[in-house]
């Protein structure tokens, strides 16, 4: 079980700004920019690249949470990422977007 399903099944605390019956939305523990959401479906994914065609879904869903997300902490300009693979930094393999805002956020990112 990953650390992202023990958070869905409330074995682990999380600061929660969103659910719905296909995501949720919780405060990355480090973040790195002073807002910085996870957006997780509650289908496990473990990587982008593994979606498939029955996948469809759950990928719009989880793109439409970011920006009701986004909305509901008042963002109006933010990055949203998503690392594929331990090579991008992916470290929880329970594919995940992260929303990145609350500052100007320069590019390329580093």
């Amino acid at each position: 079980m990953t650390l992202f399903e023990k958070i869905i099944a409330r074995q682990i605390p999380a600061d929660i700004v969103y659910e719905d019956d296909h995501t949720i939305a919780f405060r990355d523990i480090h973040p790195q920019a002073p807002t910085h959401v996870l957006v997780v479906p509650r289908q496990v994914i473990p990587r982008l690249d593994l979606a498939t065609e029955a996948d469809v879904e759950v990928l719009g869903r989880c793109m439409l949470a970011v920006g009701i997300v986004a909305k509901k902490l008042g963002l109006s300009g933010y990055r949203v990422v998503i690392n594929n693979g331990e090579e991008a930094g992916q470290t929880v393999f329970h594919l995940h977007l992260h929303i990145l805002g609350g500052r100007r956020l320069t590019w390329p990112p580093g």
